[in-house]
């Protein structure tokens, strides 16, 4: 592509600055003794970086912006000083001249836009980084067809696809220099990274992923009801155009707009949090950048719940999916969270596969547990009232922390954390008193029930296993005893009697234990119904559940420290 060599140059340049810079200071200066002007220089030279990256990715446009979004929230990978710098990019660029969008959309649709559409606004509703939107109103046949014709047009820029082969070839080139870094392939598999962001990359380009993406947001997730998102007019879309139902509204962090509606912020604020996890902890299909701009809460007639509003989606390049494996992850990661158990946590962080197995992770445990000491259960007003320095204190200690331990993000992880942040955020300028901790809360409990479930499942078969167990053995016991009487048992040991008297031992545990696990899945059963009575029968079987473990340990010590 014209240019296309000197971007490439320009990026490669731009890293390997950065590279030979962290070389001189990270490796060379501490040989020589000078770790300490290392040390004091570092966050001024990451700042420093960051911004130069940013100015980069802005002057460059195309994937650049979105390399820089993507680090932004790699923070298994990069010091705040970088990603805070970063997170300031937005996927705002000049637009593109109507006349190209038009040459680009008839090319691609095989007619005329003045066939294909009744008419199209010039002035774009929105310019990105990899493509442009305008208004349109569908034609007379088209509107009949999809029951609706004011539409948003959406088209490629010119020549996305050669900036992206472009960008991705400079981000390889780049990586496979990293991996030759000791320090950083050690800490990250860079070549792998910049595999997950290529192939996020080219899935946000194609606008049938896309499209069908809002098809199966609309089938899984988007009621009616609570959830909506636009209908795809399939006729006017390929890979390179994009036509769905305009569904402009309210956005949702406009909360002047919210009010002069009727509608509370703090409501919208609540409601969003929940739409969001159920997303998660549902269907596990969840939009992934649910940023203001993609998200408006449209007002409608009272429904038969009462409801007048409801939150439309768009944009559904970015889509996340949480596996199993992850499922069963997370499930431990908000149980902990609920329980402020830093413990916990760092088991379900391992269960995610975020943390090797041969991390070292005290150290995070301990962090984790002064974090929810200090500000579990905090709202965002609260956390207002708390001493910056002491943010700043702890953000550095823990930065510290994460990154000395070898770990990195799943990429459906990262999507998990990225969409929460944006959720806790909507949510907070919304309703300063908003407490993402509160809104955890009632998957926290749902999940624990789950759990309660399948334990009661595991005590009550384990109990019929040791009552199955327990009606055998008299029947052993007797033919034993019938056995001695007749004289058929053969005795070639003067310890008979301390075996049977161990047999007699074991049988009254295993009446306790039978006890014990009777009294407790009827305690856990019972609480459904009666809190208190429940509680007091799970208590009782504590006695029972002691004498199964203890019984007859102090005849054992005896018999040690006074053999016969």
């Amino acid at each position: 592509m014209p240019g296309g060599r000197a971007r490439y140059r320009r990026i490669l340049r731009f890293a390997a600055r950065a590279i030979a810079q962290t070389w001189w200071f990270e490796l060379v200066l501490p040989k020589f003794g000078l770790r300490a002007v290392a040390d004091r220089t570092r966050n001024h030279r990451l700042q420093v970086t960051a911004r130069r990256f940013r100015a980069l990715a802005v002057d460059l446009g195309g994937l650049m912006i979105k390399v820089g979004q993507f680090l932004s929230s790699r923070l298994d990978v990069l010091p705040p000083e970088v990603t805070s710098e970063l997170e300031q990019l937005q996927d705002e660029v000049p637009p593109v001249p109507f006349a190209h969008i038009r040459a680009l959309a008839e090319a691609e649709l095989g007619v005329p836009l003045g066939v294909a559409f009744a008419s199209v606004d010039e002035r774009p509703v929105a310019a990105a980084s990899l493509g442009q939107a305008h208004r349109a109103r569908l034609s007379a046949e088209d509107a009949a067809l999809a029951g609706f014709d004011q539409v948003v047009l959406k088209v490629q820029r010119p020549g996305i696809d050669d900036i992206v082969a472009v960008d991705l070839a400079a981000l390889r080139r780049v990586a496979v220099w990293l991996s030759r870094v000791r320090i950083v392939s050690d800490r990250v598999d860079m070549p792998a990274l910049v595999e997950e962001f290529a192939a996020t990359s080219t899935d946000e380009i194609d606008y049938l992923h896309e499209a069908a993406n809002a098809e199966r947001f609309t089938k899984n997730i988007a009621d009616g009801a609570r959830v909506g998102a636009p209908a795809i007019v399939w006729e006017r879309t390929t890979r390179r155009v994009l036509t769905l139902a305009d569904v402009t509204a309210i956005k949702v962090n406009d909360a002047d707009g919210l009010r002069a509606a009727g509608i509370d912020p703090a409501e919208v604020a609540a409601e969003f949090a929940a739409v969001m996890f159920d997303q998660l902890f549902g269907d596990g299909f969840f939009h992934a950048d649910p940023h203001p701009g993609n998200i408006f809460v449209t007002p409608h007639a009272p429904d038969e719940a009462g409801r007048t509003w409801r939150f439309t989606f768009i944009d559904f390049g970015m889509m996340g999916q949480v596996s199993d494996g992850l499922r069963r992850g997370l499930r431990r990661v908000v149980i902990a969270v609920a329980a402020r158990d830093g413990r916990g946590l760092v088991a379900g962080i391992q269960d995610i596969g975020v943390l090797l197995p041969s991390a070292d992770t005290a150290e995070l445990e301990r962090a984790l547990t002064q974090l929810f000491a200090r500000f579990g259960g905090m709202g965002f007003a609260e956390l207002q009232d708390v001493d910056p320095r002491e943010f700043r204190a702890f953000a550095e200690e823990f930065g510290e922390v994460v990154r000395a331990l070898p770990f990195q993000f799943p990429e459906d992880f990262l999507l998990i954390i990225r969409a929460m942040s944006l959720t806790s955020g909507l949510c907070s300028s919304l309703d300063p008193t908003f407490n993402i901790w509160d809104a955890v809360e009632p998957y926290a409990q749902r999940l624990l029930s789950e759990e309660s479930r399948g334990l009661v499942r595991d005590v009550a078969s384990k109990a019929v296993a040791t009552a199955s167990g327990l009606a055998r053995l008299p029947g052993r016991l007797d033919e034993i005893l019938t056995r001695l009487e007749e004289g058929r048992l053969a005795v070639e040991s003067p310890s008979v009697e301390r075996r049977l008297s161990r047999v007699e031992r074991m049988m009254r545990r295993l009446v306790s234990a039978v006890v014990f696990a009777a009294l407790l899945v009827g305690g856990i059963v019972l609480r459904g119904q009666d809190v208190v009575f429940g509680t007091i029968v799970m208590a009782a079987s504590v006695p029972a559940l002691l004498h199964a473990l203890l019984a007859g340990s102090g005849r054992v010590q005896g018999r040690i420290r006074n053999p016969r």
